[in-house]
């Protein structure tokens, strides 16, 4: 390339191989080079930059002399936290040879950004963004670069002194382990991973076997053992050749939360339970928690009665936000309240972990005081309303300029757990520990935990907890696990507990605790035989406060087994009056069809409508048998980062698009709808109206 504009040339090579001479220094290329640029541009051209990443990386080590590989291996690097500095200095040169490759002021102040030079990135920003002519997304996005820079620079300047340290190579390989969640005890972590042993091995985007492809994530399970964390296995009962990741666990580490998308619904919530030593398959949540929009992260509270999750369904304060669910009478999940703007932002919101205290809650937010993407947040709940107090930002170095999410702290307080890329690991994305890893006093909890037996051998016991210091009202009722009869229960401060303990006709057995002054994590072991004569005529009461410290227990396995699980709800599919008489299925159909009815004549210039029948974020592989005859199947990658496929190729109204939406239907794809994109950019029907263009 001779002093030419970078991109144009880029997105044009993967279509017409004779272009890459044009392009480069390099007269002859090796077969496998041609084949290896051109599987690279086209995950370029669909921003799959941390993908495409190391062929470039590869071809660049041949021909380091060829300025677009310098430049494509440099944006990549963008995309990968342990090549930032490489991002830097490959951008840096791009920058002093052609300062009018496409947005490389923008991109090189990313690089500046993640290294911590956060007055060259302000400087920089500040040139880019008094250009006339920038894309407004682009400048939008370089305005919020700017507040995290200045963000970052004052918390990089008031380091907190946490250590972070790699949990080691028991755990963590040349491959991703990310988002470990744990027992209350610690007993227990459980991680998604990415690599070599995921199911299914190298897959393509269709879940087929490809060497060139990549590998899905699994769900992979460590038990401690003397303080050492044993060799993580993967949990077969869960994992699928589909991406199966974890995110939450129940504070007795009996209940799994698992995220999955099956195409049709934008990803959704299911739950899996320890029954005996054996994970049970996952099932979606019963209730309202999961809905037509993503949700994909949430914490379980230490009595089971609520669920904080993330989701980015309508009526929010902008992309994800978090919420808050509570468990019915009936065991589905209701009474979905937004947390409000105390912890929501227009950015998103994500990953909330409520500790076992009760009123400790850790999330992750691009907005606020973030120093750049994701920061890790804590803030304080009131017991009296269930508010929130004001976050506050936990500090460099747990955060980064990077995302930093998926933060999960122990009950005692002493470590903190999350996932980063950062260099000097063992593989792409590591899980570490953090200490301290909170802000403030530290959470205080009161674990109560044992072993439930008859005749030496374990019991499914109840367990039912009460509050005497509220009238003795219920706290919640456990179960021993039967296969080990293991149990475990994490109290909150400031309460009088109750707890008795049931099995078959056996007397039962009581145990009193008070947590009124907790300061400090504490546990109590109380093992139950209900095969020995005791006296029962009094309860054993825990009067003062046992430390941790002081009791003597090894536990191998997960422990309790919380609620017990239900099935899901079934629910009936609508159906059609008459094969030629439309029923809206959903409410977007109900809208495109009242659309339709208003505007469905109107066509504009730039305005397209296409029928889509699917989405994901992460590759899936669909089947498209019933709707032959229906025109192409397209993938259509849009900025938002979510692949769209589409059926019957483009319409030019409404009302064209919505009677193609109907055979969609009818052929038996019931969740089909309209979308419209204008001047390639996803549109609302709404945002149509307010641009004037439906009138």
């Amino acid at each position: 390339m001779k002093q030419k504009p970078l991109l144009p040339f880029i997105l044009l090579c993967f279509l017409f191989q004779s272009v890459t001479a044009q392009i480069t220094n390099t007269r002859k290329w090796r077969k496998t080079e041609n084949d290896s640029m051109q599987a690279a541009f086209l995950m370029f051209d669909e921003q799959r930059f941390a993908m495409a990443l190391p062929i470039y990386q590869d071809l660049f080590l041949h021909h380091p002399k060829e300025e677009y590989l310098k430049y494509c291996y440099g944006k990549c690097a963008l995309y990968r936290s342990d090549k930032h500095d490489t991002a830097l200095v490959l951008l840096s040169e791009i920058y002093e040879k052609n300062k009018k490759a496409e947005n490389i002021e923008y991109d090189l102040a990313r690089a500046m950004h993640y290294n911590y030079k956060f007055d060259e990135a302000i400087a920089l920003l500040d040139k880019f963004i008094a250009r006339k002519k920038i894309d407004p997304e682009i400048r939008s996005a370089a305005g919020q670069l700017r507040h995290y820079c200045l963000s970052g620079k004052e918390l990089y300047s008031k380091p907190t002194g946490a250590n972070i340290t790699n949990i080691g190579n028991v755990i963590n390989t040349e491959n991703d382990e990310y988002v470990p969640v744990i027992s209350a005890d610690e007993s227990v972590m459980i991680f998604t991973y990415r690599g070599k042993e995921s199911t299914g091995g190298l897959q393509n985007d269709f879940m087929q076997p490809d060497p060139h492809g990549s590998y899905f994530e699994d769900v992979f399970q460590s038990l401690k053992e003397n303080e050492t964390w044993t060799k993580p296995t993967g949990i077969k009962s869960i994992n699928t050749n589909e991406h199966d990741a974890a995110i939450a666990m129940s504070s007795d580490g009996q209940q799994l939360f698992i995220y999955k998308d099956n195409g049709d619904d934008h990803g959704d919530i299911y739950v899996s339970t320890l029954i005996g030593n054996d994970w049970s398959a996952p099932v979606k949540l019963k209730g309202l928690v999961n809905s037509y929009s993503w949700e994909g992260s949430c914490s379980l509270t230490a009595d089971g009665r609520y669920l904080y999750f993330s989701s980015e369904r309508g009526g929010g304060y902008g992309g994800k936000d978090i919420y808050r669910a509570t468990l019915l009478a009936d065991s589905t999940w209701g009474n979905i309240v937004n947390l409000g703007d105390s912890i929501n932002t227009p950015f998103d919101d994500d990953a909330p972990y409520m500790h076992p205290d009760g009123i400790t809650l850790f999330y992750s937010s691009k907005g606020k005081n973030s120093m750049g993407g994701y920061d890790i947040f804590q803030a304080k709940m009131n017991v009296f309303d269930s508010t929130f107090s004001q976050p506050v930002n936990l500090g460099y170095p747990i955060n980064t300029p990077d995302d930093d999410i998926y933060y999960v702290l122990s009950a005692d307080g002493k470590r903190g757990y999350y996932a980063s890329g950062k260099k000097g690991g063992f593989g792409l994305k590591d899980i570490y520990l953090v200490d301290p890893g909170y802000v403030g006093k530290k959470p205080a909890a009161f674990l109560v935990k044992g072993k439930i037996t008859e005749n030496s051998n374990a019991a499914e016991a109840a367990i039912h907890v009460e509050i005497t210091n509220k009238n003795n009202k219920s706290f919640g009722t456990y179960h021993s696990n039967a296969g080990n009869g293991n149990y475990l229960i994490s109290l909150p401060a400031e309460g009088e507990y109750k707890i008795t303990y049931q099995y078959k006709t056996y007397s039962t057995r009581t145990l009193t605790v008070s947590t009124i002054g907790l300061s400090d994590f504490t546990e109590k072991i109380f093992n139950v035989d209900f095969s020995a004569q005791v006296d029962t005529a009094k309860p054993v009461v825990v009067a003062e406060p046992v430390k941790k410290d002081t009791v003597v227990a090894v536990v191998k396995t997960p422990t309790l087994a919380v609620v017990k699980h239900t099935e899901p709800v079934k629910t009936e599919p609508v159906k059609e009056t008459t094969p030629r008489e439309f029923v809206p299925n959903n409410v977007f159909q109900q809208k495109i069809m009242d659309y339709a009815k208003k505007y469905g004549t109107i066509s504009a210039e730039g305005l397209i409508f296409k029928v889509q029948i699917a989405a994901y974020k992460y590759p899936k592989n669909y089947t498209y048998a019933h709707l032959k005859g229906l025109g192409n199947v397209e993938n259509l990658l849009l900025d938002d980062g979510i692949t769209r496929i589409t059926i019957g190729g483009s319409f030019n109204t409404l009302g064209e698009a919505f009677e193609h939406n109907k055979k969609v239907v009818w052929a038996g794809q019931k969740d089909a709808f309209v979308t419209a994109l204008y001047k390639g950019k996803r549109v609302y029907l709404e945002q149509l109206e307010e641009m004037g263009i439906f009138k």
